[in-house]
């Protein structure tokens, strides 16, 4: 073999390495299957993901503008990025105080950025295409489906249209009715912060723009006791809470409750659960220092709010331990499916005790209301819970030990981002960027949901259709 041939040879020989080592199954190219896989259509999951993360970034650029702020200076991108991704989840907390720091444009902004997050940015994108007459495709109706938490795909075009005209309805009562207060005490401006702390109380926001130059991050602790305020507050906040498939299914069998569907069922009675046992707490133990007649409403508010509003009417960093406690574990459990809420869902809390219930009473499924619970539920919803508090718990700790603060103080603050709900201690305007973007994964993880945001990331891995021996493990 001459030179040439040897020379040829061990280039064929190369190549061959080459091509083994960069193949894949079935013969294909990596670079072919990478390919391939950016031109695949994301799934429902990854357009929620998307979309979201979208409409935060746009935000956030529009409110760095100079007309956004009072002052006419350009907003650093930091906090403008945490207002936008606070408004988007619907969380409300925030690094400067909504009232005297961003213009009546970056308010505008703020409460636009909330009735998009609030109704979701898939629903919006359907309301918009609908309104211009555009048909809604097969995929998109899914991508709806999920985005709403509607049990079917048949009739969501109807369900949107129900959804929208319902928060429009809800949220200019909530305005009418305030008004006259916040006139009173603000003059003509109060028209528009009546609209505004509508909007924030439906979706369950907790941004609100009653603060001044004196008394900055006032949240309602003005309006304590006063009973239109407080009432239509609370009735804002519980109706966004419960999720649009509940008023749909309120709206169609009113008062026939046999009729309703299961779900409909769990999320009234725990929701008035709830609320029941918190008020109860807070009526006779945490403000027993208070005269009787002047405890039933804050009580009554601050059981609520903690799911997932963030308004406040009594300063939290008075409170108990055991009342701090209260709101951290109303925080996590968050509102309903399918609503403006964040948090872990009340089904997903209904769910776990069900199932504890039947793991009691030795019973192999969990019920609700003569319905049986499927397993994989269960495993959604013990799965869901292992997030939250993992997130929780770790948020907590990093931000501790990055600012040198009292883990239950950052433990309040983790809590009311995953849950997003906007209850503060008074922290998280002094927070650095690190714990700045701790609080910010966790309120956009609490808005889209820990599953979709995990569905997302693994939407390529294909179902195991095969099974491993069975082995016991004992536990507990």
């Amino acid at each position: 073999m001459d030179f040439y041939d040897r020379i040829s040879s061990r280039f064929e020989h190369f190549m061959r390495r080459m091509k083994n080592r960069y193949t894949g199954p079935g013969g294909k190219s990596l670079g072919t299957r990478a390919l391939k896989r950016l031109k695949r259509k994301p799934t429902t999951f990854q357009t929620i993901i998307f979309g979201f993360a979208a409409v935060i970034f746009f935000g956030a650029l529009l409110l760095m503008l100079p007309i956004s702020s009072t002052s006419r200076h350009f907003t650093p991108f930091n906090d403008a990025l945490f207002t936008s991704v606070s408004a988007v989840c619907v969380t409300g907390l925030v690094v400067v105080d909504t009232a005297t720091y961003w213009s009546f444009f970056g308010q505008l902004v703020i409460i636009f950025l909330i009735q998009i997050g609030g109704l979701g940015v898939v629903t919006v994108a359907a309301s918009i295409a609908l309104l211009s007459g555009r048909r809604i495709s097969l995929m998109q109706r899914s991508t709806m489906q999920e985005a709403i938490s509607a049990p079917k795909v048949g009739g969501i075009v109807r369900l949107t249209g129900f959804i929208l005209k319902f928060t429009f309805l809800i949220e200019a009562v909530g305005a009418i009715l305030m008004a006259p207060a916040f006139i009173r005490d603000f003059g003509p401006k109060g028209i528009w912060m009546a609209v505004f702390t509508s909007i924030s109380a439906f979706c369950n926001a907790g941004f609100d723009v009653m603060g001044t130059h004196a008394a900055p991050f006032a949240s309602m602790m003005h309006y304590c006791e006063d009973p239109l305020v407080v009432f239509t507050l609370t009735a804002l906040i519980i109706i966004g809470g419960l999720g649009f498939l509940t008023w749909d299914d309120i709206r169609t069998n009113r008062q026939h409750l046999r009729r309703y569907r299961m779900q409909s069922k769990v999320i009234i009675l725990t929701s008035f659960i709830l609320i029941l046992i918190p008020t109860l707490f807070f009526l006779f133990i945490e403000f027993d220092y208070m005269p009787f007649g002047k405890r039933i409403l804050p009580a009554f508010f601050q059981a609520v709010t903690p799911r997932t509003a963030g308004f406040n009417t009594v300063d939290l960093t008075v409170l108990s331990g055991a009342a701090q406690a209260m709101l951290i574990a109303l925080m996590l459990i968050g509102g309903s499916p399918g609503s403006t809420a964040g948090g872990m869902k009340t089904t997903t809390i209904a769910v776990l005790l069900a199932n504890a219930l039947a793991v009691f009473r030795r019973r192999e499924d969990a019920e609700f209301f003569g319905r049986r619970i499927d397993s994989s539920v269960v495993k959604n919803a013990a799965t869901i819970l292992m997030m939250y508090i993992s997130a929780f718990v770790g948020g907590a700790i990093i931000i501790s030990v990055a600012e040198d603060i009292p883990l239950s103080d950052c433990a309040f603050e983790t809590a009311s981002a995953v849950g997003t709900v906007g209850l503060s201690l008074g922290i998280t305007p002094h927070l650095g960027l690190i714990s700045q973007l701790v609080l910010m994964a966790l309120m956009f993880l609490g808005r889209v949901g820990s599953l979709t945001l995990i569905y997302a990331v693994f939407s390529g891995t294909n179902k195991k259709l095969a099974k491993l021996p069975l082995e016991r493990i004992t536990v507990g």
